[in-house]
């Protein structure tokens, strides 16, 4: 058997698309915009090249896009400070704080002094329990992505056995959750899982979220099952040669050896073009669906959890 490629980027196309469009509904018969605010702090350079991403892409969409950024030695109060007047900006439907901080910076009091409802990274602790609990929440934007992806290639996920491998505050949980919200049957493996190849052949549906590399090979992989693979891991590629600084080159590879898991799934995400395209796609239907939800809207369906 050779697995269906579930291809996130053109996926991922897709999604953006159907937000442009409800954007221009939105601005043509109510007269709104929507808004991301994005605050950087500091200067780490593959969160530099994400913003810059996640900018371009906002105003693509029909949106607006307000950036700010801070220097590392940003004191607390003037971030949380920053945050506040976000908050209370009508202009702005959703605030992301562009994730690691600096060491000074608590993270956890920096996230939950983003109002809830603004919270398009879905990591405040309120939206994890509206999220818990079946009540409308801010989803976390990858969990979102696998979850869109396997509602196109299944339809209903009903009655599947779901295996989340991982069990990260970011993925994990809460991609656990929303599996049982489709009433998927779900189990989270882990570092401690005892036979855990074992419990990840009996699943429909595998997500692998562990942050290692290629831990997942085909062995584990219950034919026919649908495999999301969220790893994103640099390996050393000597096949491919050196560097100037004579450094051997490397390669993105997934949680899962893909040649071996290619062979028995049915369908699986590819490393990269997979999950990763589907992180953006999804902070921006966030982005809507808090613009709708502050003006009394519905939000589209299809683009929600």
């Amino acid at each position: 058997m050779t697995a269906e490629i579930i291809d996130g980027k053109a996926f991922s196309a897709k999604v953006r698309g159907e937000v442009a469009t409800h954007v221009a509904r939105l601005k043509e018969e109510h007269g709104i915009t929507p808004g991301l605010a994005v605050v950087l702090v500091g200067e780490d350079p593959a969160s530099q090249v994400y913003v810059r991403s996640k900018g371009k892409q906002t105003v693509e969409a029909g949106m607006n896009s307000f950036e700010h950024k801070l220097d590392a030695d940003t004191s607390e109060a003037d971030l949380l400070a920053l945050i506040d007047q976000l908050n209370n900006d009508p202009a702005v439907h959703g605030i992301l704080v562009q994730l690691p901080l600096p060491g000074h910076l608590d993270e956890d009091l920096v996230i939950n002094s983003i109002n809830p409802d603004k919270d398009v990274d879905g990591f405040h602790i309120s939206n994890v329990g509206r999220l818990a609990t079946g009540q409308n929440a801010m989803v976390p934007c990858t969990p979102l992505g696998c979850l869109m992806m396997l509602r196109d290639h299944h339809g209903s996920l009903s009655g599947m056995n779901a295996v989340v491998i991982g069990r990260s505050n970011i993925v994990g949980k809460p991609m656990a959750q929303l599996l049982l919200r489709d009433s998927c049957t779900v189990t989270i493996a882990h570092s401690r899982t005892k036979d855990i190849a074992d419990v990840v052949r009996g699943a429909d549906i595998v997500v692998a979220a562990v942050g290692r590399a290629e831990m997942v090979p085909g062995d584990w992989i219950k034919p026919g099952a649908t495999v999301i693979d969220v790893g994103i891991n640099r390996i050393d590629a000597p096949e491919k040669g050196t560097n100037e600084d004579g450094s051997v080159k490397t390669r993105l590879v997934g949680d899962c050896d893909f040649a071996s898991c290619a062979e028995v799934a049915g369908a699986i995400t590819p490393v990269p073009g997979g999950v990763g395209p589907m992180t953006i796609a999804c902070l921006l239907a966030n982005t809507l669906t808090a613009c709708c939800r502050a003006n009394g809207l519905e939000a589209p369906q299809g683009l929600t959890a």
